[in-house]
């Protein structure tokens, strides 16, 4: 049985000042750092439009209007490309404008996670919503997004996604406490616990940057004090609807889909140097030349 509202609007928190990608980030911001030529938020933006989200709002901050205008028109350039005649350049340039219908709004001071959603409380009004972060991205071809939006029209509620860890990985992250439902990839999240001692973790099962949100989540965040850091913490208010949970007609509680494809991490260097070397070796037009390079150079390694 349904008990939801259509999910139409997507929320991309992007304030945050990317501190481990200095130098770089001084001038650019990271979610512009290119995954070889498409900045990872180009990816981020096109997780959302082909989960059905046609109205996105970048929840922004100083130095970040390269990403506005990143999906703007640039008449200059267009029209340079085409006095040169570069159709596929043309091509590749329109596909970003044309994407989605771009909001922003200004987070200010950056506090946390959760007070850029509460951002974004007067754009959303009272209709369900998805969360997308832009430090990790998830593969085209597996997704998460339509699922997790699937589940929340059936069961209400909020709904995180889920990925399992090596338990010596869960003190990076947020943890989750769960309970099976009738469903092998969705779980009931009972409880939540940010960063835990590897003793102290709930399971091995994290929450990473997807979620989709009841509204009710808004007033929530409005009544919960600042965490770690001064901040306010988006899984402060999760757990508080998941503990609460009122079923059906109030906030619905909170759900976990299991997830277990294509993950993409741009969030410290390591992990983007990772995802640039994926790419490569799956881009048809770069792989045929990049890959036995590779093979090569790892081979004069050893």
């Amino acid at each position: 049985m349904a008990h939801s509202q259509a999910v139409t609007k997507a929320v991309i928190p992007v304030a945050g000042l990317g501190t481990r990608f200095l130098p770089a980030t001084k001038a650019t911001p990271k979610e512009m750092l290119p995954v070889i030529d498409t900045p990872a938020i180009h990816y981020v933006v096109e997780e959302a439009v082909t989960a059905g989200i046609g109205n996105v709002l970048l929840v922004t901050g100083r130095g970040k209007g390269s990403i506005e205008s990143y999906f703007d028109r640039n008449a200059e350039l267009e029209d340079a490309l085409t006095a040169k005649g570069d159709e596929a350049g043309l091509a590749l340039i329109r596909a970003s404008n044309d994407m989605a219908a771009i909001h922003s709004v200004r987070q200010g001071d950056p506090r946390g996670l959760g007070h850029a959603v509460l951002c974004a409380a007067d754009h959303v009004g009272d209709s369900p919503f998805a969360v997308l972060l832009g430090d990790d991205f998830i593969h085209p071809d597996d997704l998460l997004l339509q699922r997790m939006i699937s589940v929340q029209q059936q069961r209400g509620g909020s709904v995180v996604a889920l990925m399992e860890v090596e338990p010596e990985q869960v003190s990076s992250y947020g943890v989750v406490a769960m309970k099976p439902t009738d469903e092998d990839d969705v779980v009931v999240v009972t409880d939540m616990v940010e960063k835990p001692a590897m003793k102290d973790a709930p399971s091995n099962w994290i929450i990473i940057g997807r979620y989709v949100c009841d509204p009710s989540i808004f007033g929530v965040l409005r009544e919960t004090a600042p965490g770690r850091g001064g901040e306010i913490q988006l899984t402060d208010a999760l757990r508080t609807l998941a503990l609460a949970d009122g079923g059906p007609g109030q906030s619905g509680g909170v759900y976990g889909v299991k997830f277990s494809g294509r993950r993409y991490d741009t969030g410290n260097k390591l992990d983007y140097l990772r995802t640039q070397v994926q790419f490569a070796c799956e881009r048809p037009d770069i792989a045929p030349e990049f890959v036995p390079w590779l093979r090569g150079y790892l081979a004069g390694l050893e």
